[in-house]
């Protein structure tokens, strides 16, 4: 029998899996570790770190099956991270992650040279702080020294496969996130780059999700235990939204996906030639070959139940947390939260936007306050489902996946708030498994995407909506859109106090 391994590169830690050709996962194995936050809104991470972690994960998992029966290893990758590196392959600063909003100057001088209509036009996005191509800017403003060392900018998932392999690539999925990159002709905008005088040379060739990126290094190999001629084959991998995708199952127009981790995603593929995005949600390209989807993204989904636990009952799990929500009402009973803790992202783009708990009164209990931020977290993943909807998608059946999927109550609130069917996977690994994927099929273990989903993906009984509570639910989200209209100002006026 013959094994990949997945890696998924996450922002608080790694997990690897071991997938046999069945497509069951035989062994996994996480690792931690932390980003740094110099200043308020940064965040950073040394990229050693995850090479590192990367290292200790195969050491073990390849230790378990042996090399010879190891054949390929991909990747999935948090996305929008800037890794640098000098002509000596030397790591010049540390990474500046997705989550980092240091940039809302440089995001504002990149909409003014260039225009949204050009942006939009050339990348199919519009640009936000979270984005590749605000923090090359703001290196060049503000480390000027830093930014002329630049030989290379990588991905934070493909700076660990040029460290194994000695070979710089990026692929499709995850280039897209950089807004430098044009979606339709899969290949970098050097209108982008001439108009903003980035040198294009600095950007990494570009190769399929599955294509062949190299072999693990003899140096490598030597650090894992293994000193023979035997080697392992890498994959280059996609980003983590796309390989989430891929290990539910969403590789066409059929279903779409909704994952609720830190953040949250709402997902579906749209092909059709003559799609051009309005800036509301992001359009990007698929780890699948000639697939791109529309995302929407809520940035504190799993984050806001996350903070909520902490307030309240920080040594529970999530499974003793969140039993009581069943004694509170549909509603909340006259209890809505929006979940704007770090601004928000769809369809708002608004990184000054904070959260609110709108209609607390003497009787509103713990049970009330756990099951509005449930559904105001959910009540903005819809806010994604309306523009998918709005593009002439049905939305009829939704995958569910990451933390979202794990509580029946949740997964009950989601198919009446979305007023959809919701399915969960049998054995679902995130990411992680998508990059598994990518390694089998660069392996030449299946012919397509689509048999291979087939043949390794299963999914649980799904949950229907409820035609009652559709109804409730739909008049509790139109006065959660009230919501942001009445507070944006208040927002405003409150910066200055934190």
């Amino acid at each position: 029998m013959k094994y990949v391994i997945g890696i998924d590169v996450g922002t608080s830690g790694m997990k690897s899996i071991v997938v046999n050709q069945k497509g069951n996962v035989v062994s996994s194995y996480s690792v931690s570790y932390q980003t740094e936050h110099p200043h308020t809104g940064y965040s950073e991470m040394d990229p050693n770190i995850w090479y590192e972690a990367a290292i200790e994960s195969l050491k073990v998992l390849v230790t378990q099956y042996g090399v010879d029966q190891i054949s390929g290893v991909s990747f999935s990758g948090q996305m929008h991270g800037l890794v640098i590196v000098d002509n000596q392959g030397q790591v010049i600063r540390p990474a500046i992650l997705w989550n980092d909003t240091r940039t809302s100057q440089a995001v504002a001088d990149i909409k003014e040279k260039i225009g949204l209509k050009t942006l939009l036009n050339e990348t199919q996005n519009t640009v936000i702080e979270g984005f590749t191509l605000p923090k090359l800017i703001w290196l060049k403003l503000h480390e000027p020294a830093h930014y002329n060392e630049i030989y290379k900018f990588m991905l934070p998932k493909d700076y660990i496969v040029y460290r194994l392999t000695g070979n710089l690539y990026s692929e499709p999925s995850d280039a897209a996130g950089t807004i430098m990159f044009n979606v339709k002709e899969e290949n970098w905008s050097t209108t982008i780059l001439e108009k903003l005088d980035i040198d294009t040379t600095i950007c990494p060739d570009i190769i399929p999700s599955h294509g062949f990126s190299g072999t693990l290094t003899q140096s490598i190999m030597e650090e894992i235990g293994y000193k023979g001629e035997e080697t392992i084959n890498v994959y280059q991998g996609g980003a983590d939204n796309a390989c989430g995708a891929l290990g539910a199952g969403i590789t066409d127009e059929n279903k779409q996906l909704v994952s609720i981790g830190t953040s949250g995603v709402a997902l579906s593929i749209i092909n059709h030639k003559n799609y051009e995005n309005d800036g509301k949600v992001h359009y990007f390209n698929h780890c699948v070959p000639n697939q791109k989807y529309i995302m929407g993204v809520t940035l504190s989904a799993g984050y806001s139940l996350e903070w909520i636990k902490q307030l309240f009952s920080n040594e529970e799990d999530f499974e003793t947390f969140l039993r009581p929500i069943s004694e509170s009402k549909i509603g909340a009973n006259g209890l809505i939260f929006t979940p704007y803790l770090l601004g928000e992202r769809t369809p708002h783009n608004d990184a000054k936007i904070r959260g609110s708990f709108i209609g607390l009164d003497a009787n509103t209990t713990r049970a009330d306050i756990k099951r509005a931020v449930l559904e105001g977290v959910t009540f903005s993943i819809k806010d994604s489902i309306q523009i998918i909807r709005g593009e002439g998608k049905a939305v009829q059946n939704i995958v569910s996946i990451g933390g979202g999927a794990k509580n029946p109550h949740w997964l009950q609130i989601q198919a009446d708030v979305f007023n959809a069917q919701i399915t969960t996977r049998t054995e679902e690994q995130g990411p992680a498994f998508g990059a598994a994927m990518l390694a089998a099929m660069g392996e030449q273990w299946f012919d397509s995407f689509s048999d291979m989903s087939e043949m390794w993906i299963n999914y649980n009984a799904s949950i229907n909506s409820d035609d009652h509570n559709v109804g409730l639910y739909q008049s509790y989200y139109e006065i959660y859109q009230e919501v942001y209209r009445s507070t944006r100002a208040l927002s405003d006026k409150l910066v200055q106090f934190k």
